[in-house]
């Protein structure tokens, strides 16, 4: 199936103002100086992420990006949808996304305290021009790995994502981001966490 993000944001009331980028054409070069930019841009938002530099997150993302996780269903072969309608682990704009790292940063963030040993693992990062001037697409395969405390077993989730990136003064930032996990049943503790 293929992810058209700018259809599943669409159907959110949080997506208000968000880009409705699409993608153009065939995916740029390996070589395109554009791609490099982004596979990079990715690379580096994977340390911060890793990192816990939550703050530093929230300035790599554009005042206006929707950040769209919605929850899959199984469904029988050509039903049409992999989604269940009106329903999202996450959907959220710049204020949620601030108000978690802003509860992060308290003595009440104890589904992090202690905090999480991540690595996320970002591959087959293809890129697209779109229909909006200034705007890319990056489409990814993300795998997180996540460890906490010594008893609880270590949590993956796979993952594609959607990313918008807009082209600013001082370079790229996540205008939209859709993320289409693999799995219906998450097999994690909770979601305190940012993919």
């Amino acid at each position: 199936m293929t992810l058209i993000g700018a259809d599943i944001s669409a159907e959110s009331v949080l997506n208000r103002g968000a880009t409705q980028a699409r993608k153009v054409g065939r995916s740029l070069s390996f070589g395109d100086e554009r791609h490099l930019a982004l596979s990079r841009w990715l690379v580096e938002e994977a340390y911060t992420l890793d990192d816990q530099r939550y703050e530093d997150w929230l300035e790599s993302i554009a005042e206006d990006v929707h950040y769209l996780m919605p929850v899959r269903v199984t469904t029988a072969l050509g039903a049409g949808y992999t989604t269940s309608p009106g329903m999202a682990h996450w959907d959220e704009n710049k204020y949620s996304l601030s108000r978690r790292v802003a509860r992060f940063l308290t003595e009440h963030a104890w589904t992090e305290d202690p905090p999480s040993r991540l690595r996320h693992f970002v591959t087959n990062i293809r890129t697209f021009e779109t229909d909006v001037e200034g705007e890319l697409i990056a489409d990814s395969a993300v795998l997180l790995f996540r460890s906490r405390g010594d008893t609880n077993e270590a949590a993956t989730i796979s993952a594609q994502r959607e990313d918008v990136l807009r082209e600013t003064d001082d370079g790229y930032v996540l205008a939209r981001r859709v993320i289409m996990i693999d799995e219906s049943v998450l097999r994690t503790q909770n979601l305190a966490i940012f993919l």
